[in-house]
């Protein structure tokens, strides 16, 4: 048996990211709420870097090489200084989730405790507190709660009786709890508000009378049966709009939960047909690089240097400018990618962003964005990447804007959203005695012009938190 050896030359083309690549790299992953911890660890790391109160309308420039020479030039000191916020520090910090280390039924019993309750009635309020669901909705009916007592705690208490307690309930803070639908939800909300002035009397006229109406968005028919101005309509929506649909949302899950909140990335108000997308830099300060050390080099340059130790001073202080440089211009670039890649993606989905209806959303993949930015694909999915903006109907993860297309029978994209809402609405609708399967969700889908298949069927069920039908079977 013989063998022989051959030598082969290969080329390959490898790329090395420099240290300051990757720490742009990181800096541009970050979600508005570490980056304020990555710069107020930088601040502490480095002297040199001090927060500027006080804009003097510097221009900004990008790095370049650095001598001592560059220092000493009075006329660039406004040059080191950030100016990448353009917003007013008046913008007020808009959060989602918030947790403080205990959990929804923890704090909803700890509240029934200052109730004036009989032991019984405050058995089945803490019975009620147990069956709200993550969001803090009751979502079975009172007759189904009322055999459950019976069973599992051996009290027997009629659904008029558990109406009553879970009046009490719905009194708890976050106003809204204990509801059994989004109406109750928001119109538990309003009462808490109680004596409401004019616009929010009109809006819980509209939450009570004309919720239908108003869930579908026929505001032109609003407007001709309430007999009021498109202007207080408007003020009555707005106030909806700032109740939460979800009010158990504001707890964590348990008290170790330490995600605490989010924090917008993007702030997009729309007003009278107009739109205004901008970064939310709250608590973002602006940096600039202290005028003390800037002397110092100054003094020990003019001053000529006499020996070792003076070199390694400079060195020092040289280094920690170059670098108070870079981080200042990398803050800067991070703000310019992540508005060019929002502005894009909110260009691709205008329609959906008029109203928040998934419908509307077009199919679109990171590869759409980058086309559109010039940017590399795997930036764009950094800027993505755990990051939200701030609608007028709600806060959205910039993920869910994403979704692939699929094709109907008359050769029109849609996106994947819309193949979730319609399977999200038709389990929301179906008999729960005889739930919808897969199979039958196909068929429906087919019938309707979407051809998928079954195992797609079941992938965006899963993907909405849906339970197999077997599962959502009720008695």
């Amino acid at each position: 048996m013989s063998s022989s050896f051959r030598q082969q030359q290969l080329l390959r083309l490898q790329q090395k990211l420099s240290p300051q690549q990757i720490q742009m790299i990181k800096l541009l992953e970050l979600p508005s709420i570490q980056l304020e911890q990555r710069i107020k660890q930088e601040m502490e790391e480095n002297p040199i870097l001090e927060e500027e109160h006080s804009s003097d309308g510097g221009d900004e420039v990008e790095p370049k090489e650095i001598s001592v020479d560059d220092y000493l030039k009075e006329d660039d000191t406004p040059s080191y200084k950030l100016h990448a916020n353009n917003f007013s520090k008046d913008d007020k910090q808009r959060t989602v989730y918030i947790s403080g280390g205990q959990s929804l039924q923890e704090s909803l019993e700890e509240q029934l405790g200052y109730k004036d309750l009989s032991p019984k009635d405050l058995a089945v309020a803490k019975y009620l507190v147990g069956s709200l669901d993550g969001d803090g909705y009751l979502r079975r009916d009172l007759v189904s709660v009322s055999d459950d007592i019976a069973f599992s705690v051996g009290l027997d208490i009629s659904p008029a009786e558990l109406e009553r307690i879970l009046a009490i309930v719905q009194e708890l803070e976050p106003s809204g709890v204990g509801a059994r639908n989004l109406q109750e939800c928001l119109l538990l909300q309003l009462d808490a508000m109680a004596p409401l002035d004019e616009v929010q009397e009109l809006a819980h006229r509209i939450l009570s009378d004309h919720f239908d109406d108003f869930a579908k968005k026929h505001y032109d028919k609003l407007l001709v049966r309430l007999g009021v101005s498109r202007e207080e309509f408007a003020e009555a929506i707005e106030e909806i709009r700032h109740l939460s649909p979800k009010p158990g949302n504001m707890y964590g899950d348990a008290p170790d939960d330490a995600a605490p909140y989010v924090v917008p990335d993007f702030l997009l108000d729309y007003r009278e047909g107009e739109f205004d997308l901008r970064l939310n830099s709250y608590n973002i300060p602006e940096l600039k690089v202290n005028r003390r050390y800037m002397e110092i080099l100054r003094n020990s340059v003019a001053g000529g240097m006499t020996g070792e130790q003076d070199e390694e001073a400079l060195k020092f202080v040289r280094n920690k400018i170059e670098s108070a440089k870079w981080f200042i211009s990398a803050i800067k670039q991070r703000h310019d990618t992540l508005l060019a890649t929002m502005t894009e993606i909110f260009n691709y989905q205008r329609e959906y962003f008029i109203d928040g209806d998934p419908k509307r959303l077009k199919p679109m993949i990171l590869k759409d964005i980058a086309d559109r930015t010039g940017l590399d694909v795997s930036t764009i999915s950094r800027v993505v990447n755990s990051k939200y903006v701030q609608t007028h109907f709600g806060v959205i993860p910039l993920k869910s804007l994403f979704s692939e297309a699929m094709q109907t029978d008359s050769g029109q994209e849609v996106s994947s959203h819309e193949i979730k809402q319609i399977i999200s609405e038709c389990i929301e609708g179906e008999d729960k005695q005889h739930p919808l399967t897969d199979e039958t969700l196909m068929n429906i889908l087919n019938e309707r012009g979407y051809h998928i298949a079954r195992r797609t069927v079941a992938k965006y069920r899963e993907m909405l938190k849906l339970p197999v039908a077997r599962l959502r079977r009720q008695i």
